[in-house]
């Protein structure tokens, strides 16, 4: 399957440059970085059975065909490899890797529509409802003041055969966007998952039903920025798998949060809420719902995966917000025309007990450095230290990492 990607990416490069130069223009882009850390008593004791060190590479290729004003094909290819695995990152360097093939739609207008369609990412509720690359569609209405999109996505294919369609996932949402001045906007939502017997996209499921409505709003003032979520589930699963007990959904989340730059330093922060359940046996599930892969927020270094999101500290959940009450306030500066230091403080505990009775995940300090070495690349370095509290374990974690990278 590797091989015939490499081959259909190749021939894709054949075409476009076969192709007459006034049918098509040609776009090509790319990321690459390359990260060195160490993670120390994540797992909250003195094992050290989570402790890692590692480094490794990602690149990044973008090739985009731009057929005319209202047409354009869009491509993402993503290599990643650890150093010193059996991928490409071992002696030889020839090894197969891991290669992924992270967007492949086709955009284009019809007349005041714009469709999105294929292998794409989206982003909805500002990630706390939906933030992931998937395969499917987007239907997007652009008015004078405001936009509206539709979005489809299928969440797993039950394939073939009686009774198969039962098992497909599918996730349908509206979001438009109104701005209510050059400075304000507001972007209310709902957005209804469903299936039969969704245990094929997460075990722990049977049939599910969930509608999600919420509201984004954002405010840019002359020295500060507001914005602010609130999101509220209802609907129900059968937990376990088909054939459950039926439990009902009532999570829901706020966030919040700005800057300000009024002090002569930029000050950040955000405050984010997730509900969780204090009774797992009851047939009421009221934590913030999560679908297996389906939301993904990076915050903390060590607590929310941060820059080098390979692991988490113990007790925490990690990008997926749920039962989780997190306090930021942050500081950056500009130390040169190439360099910049950033301070940020996390304080973090969990809404309902954890099964030992504890709450409290610590607070986190992450200082990170950026400096360009030359023009386009960057060099950032992160050193990140979790004062544990009773949730997180006995011990302290640390990160400490460095991340090179380039984009074009």
């Amino acid at each position: 399957m590797k091989k015939l990607l490499i081959l259909a990416f190749a021939a894709l490069l054949v075409i476009a440059f076969s192709m007459p130069a006034a049918a098509v223009e040609n776009v090509f882009g790319g990321y690459w970085r390359t990260r060195m850390y160490q993670l120390t008593d994540f797992s909250g004791d003195d094992t050290g059975s989570a402790d890692l060190t590692k480094v490794d590479t990602r690149s990044r290729l973008y090739y985009t065909a731009i057929l005319n004003d209202n047409l354009k094909f869009v491509n993402k290819f993503e290599f990643d490899a650890q150093w010193g695995d059996t991928g490409y990152g071992d002696i030889g360097t020839d090894g197969k890797g891991v290669f992924e093939v992270k967007h492949s739609y086709a955009d284009f207008n019809i007349g005041d529509f714009t469709f999105v369609l294929g292998a794409q990412g989206f982003y909805l509720g500002r990630g706390f409802v939906f933030d992931d690359d998937a395969a499917g569609l987007k239907a997007i209405y652009k008015g004078e003041t405001f936009v509206i999109p539709f979005a489809w996505i299928k969440a797993y294919e039950g394939g073939a055969g009686k009774d198969a369609n039962d098992q497909d996932v599918d996730f349908y949402a509206i979001l438009p966007t109104f701005a209510l001045s050059e400075t304000m906007s507001i972007n209310p939502y709902i957005c209804y998952l469903t299936s039969t017997d969704a245990s094929g996209f997460d075990a722990a499921l049977g049939e599910v039903t969930a509608t999600v409505v919420g509201v984004d709003f954002d405010m840019s003032l002359e020295a500060a920025s507001l914005w602010a979520s609130v999101v509220l589930q209802s609907g129900s699963f059968e937990a376990g798998g088909l054939g459950g007990p039926d439990i009902d959904l009532s999570g829901s989340l706020m966030a919040f949060g700005g800057s300000y730059q009024g002090l002569g330093v930029p000050l950040h922060g955000q405050i984010m809420y997730a509900t969780g359940d204090d009774d797992l046996t009851d047939d009421d599930y009221a934590a913030y719902f999560t679908p297996s892969g389906t939301t993904s927020i990076y915050w903390a270094e060590i607590m929310g995966y941060g820059t080098f999101d390979s692991d988490v500290s113990n007790g925490s959940p990690g990008d997926a917000i749920s039962n989780l009450l997190a306090v930021n306030l942050g500081v950056s500066f500009s130390l040169s025309d190439k360099a910049s230091l950033g301070i940020d403080v996390w304080n973090a505990s969990l809404i309902e007990d954890n099964a030992a009775g504890d709450t409290d995940l610590g607070t986190e300090i992450d200082v990170k450095l950026k400096y360009e070495l030359v023009e386009n690349l960057n060099l950032d370095v992160i050193v990140a230290y979790l004062s544990a509290g009773d949730a997180t374990g006995t011990e302290d974690p640390m990160e400490v990492g460095t991340r090179l990278s380039l984009s074009f």
